[in-house]
């Protein structure tokens, strides 16, 4: 089992950058790919990005694709998420997610521990 624990949300302004963390239990963290998606009141939980095992692969949704960068510190069984030009449709609830399995994937499905989340609000 893995215990996730997302910080570093809040509110600001568009323009404005914030870097979510998360903090994951346990000595396997490496085995795991990431994930980060976000929900926002009302919608479907959507895909924002992963990162692969060792950190070299990475794969974003168009939406954030040059203004997000996902990054991992396996010494420090942590991921995370530096957002820039933060924009008000980037608002939303934002979950770190493990995935067990081989593959990136972009599915909700494919993933097996979250996070409680942690929101962000971006003011226009």
């Amino acid at each position: 089992q893995v215990q996730l624990v997302e910080s570093g949300g809040g509110l600001v302004q568009a323009g404005d950058s914030l870097r979510l963390s998360c903090a994951a239990s346990g000595r396997t963290f490496s085995s795991y790919a990431m994930g980060w998606f976000r929900q926002a009141p009302g919608k479907e939980r959507e895909f924002v990005a992963t990162i692969s095992r060792s950190g070299v692969g990475t794969y974003y949704a168009d939406s954030v694709k040059g203004r997000f960068t996902i990054s991992r510190d396996n010494a420090k069984n942590s991921v995370y998420l530096q957002m820039n030009s933060l924009k008000p449709e980037d608002t939303a609830t934002y979950y770190c997610a493990a995935n067990k399995d081989i593959k990136l994937v972009t599915t909700t499905a494919a993933y097996d521990y979250w996070g409680q989340g942690t929101q962000v609000t971006v003011s226009s």
